[in-house]
């Protein structure tokens, strides 16, 4: 089932029979630098199994993938998961190596985003970075994005973005 789409990419629901590239991403030390330890085979593909798990007709919660439309090869993988217990949702996203510098990053935000406000009542988004991951706080912020606060979780601190819904809306747009 396919989330959204842009110009170059697509995005949709893993697939059991995605589990070689859904290890390529996730057992990466590259990829996952500021993401969580690099996964096993084995925890890789018990990972893939939670994932698809979390799948539910009508829901965009889940990890889902990042199709290059031009090659159809996996890219990464984009996510709308919970933040904290189940009230206020976080944006993700994971590339591989050679779909960086591309602008990628930014394309599947800022569909995402839309998607996200279109599908859901949800009046914010968040996104949450180490701050050492300058890259990705550039992305949120180019997408609109606000920086709100430090926050510590499982031992670190983490940098919480945030975007409204009003943010986002065309009138609010064209009135700055």
């Amino acid at each position: 089932m396919t989330l959204f789409g842009t110009n170059r990419l697509q995005v949709r629901r893993f697939t059991g029979a995605d589990s070689d590239a859904f290890f390529e991403i996730n057992g990466s030390q590259q990829v996952m630098k500021y993401i969580r330890p690099p996964k096993s085979r084995v925890d890789s593909d018990a990972f893939l199994q939670e994932n698809l798990n979390l799948y539910q007709e009508g829901s965009c919660l889940g990890r889902f993938a990042v199709i290059e439309k031009g090659s159809l090869r996996i890219a990464g993988t984009f996510s709308f998961l919970y933040l904290s217990g189940e009230a206020d949702f976080h944006i993700g996203y994971a590339l591989l190596p050679w779909a960086w510098g591309k602008g990628y990053a930014t394309e599947l935000v800022e569909e995402g985003i839309a998607f996200f406000f279109r599908n859901t009542q949800h009046p914010q988004l968040f996104a949450i970075t180490v701050p050492g991951n300058a890259a990705s706080q550039r992305v949120l912020e180019k997408t609109g994005f606000q920086y709100k606060e430090a926050r510590p979780e499982r031992g670190e601190t983490l940098s919480l973005f945030v975007i409204g819904r009003t943010q986002t809306d065309p009138a609010h747009i064209a009135g700055k």
